[in-house]
């Protein structure tokens, strides 16, 4: 018979108590994923937009309406959000930024980054037209 070898556990997150840093690596991930759902809204505006007139009419009608707008505020966010996040994982890629106060540093600056970049966007998209 073979005797069962009582193994050590891998550290679950129940473990480890949240950081930001921790949270803003899943937030990452989930910009991701979404990034993937956003593209596919893009690639339906852009074949409309080859269409022709009608079909783009459709698009722009959802997209105008408000729960549009929240779907693109939201990629807009996920897409500029995963950047500055993917920046900060360039820079730990390098080897640079793993002392405590840096790594915090960082997180809280692609957090920042993240949405005011967005909302400085959609200010500036509507203070140019964007809204009509």
């Amino acid at each position: 018979m073979t005797a069962r070898i009582e193994r050590p556990l891998s550290p679950h997150l129940q473990t480890y108590r949240w950081t930001l840093t921790m949270a803003l690596s899943i937030v990452h991930r989930a910009t991701g994923f979404a990034l993937y759902f956003g593209t596919l809204l893009l690639a339906w505006w852009l074949i409309a937009a080859a269409s022709g007139p009608t079909a783009y009419a459709h698009v722009h009608t959802f997209i105008a309406s408000f729960l549009g707008r929240l779907i693109v505020f939201g990629y807009t966010w996920a897409l500029l959000h995963h950047l500055f996040s993917g920046i900060r994982h360039l820079v730990w890629d390098l080897g640079y930024g793993f002392k405590a106060n840096e790594r915090e540093a960082m997180t809280w600056g692609a957090l920042i980054a993240g949405i005011s970049a967005t909302v400085l966007l959609w200010i500036v998209a509507y203070a140019i037209g964007g809204a009509r």
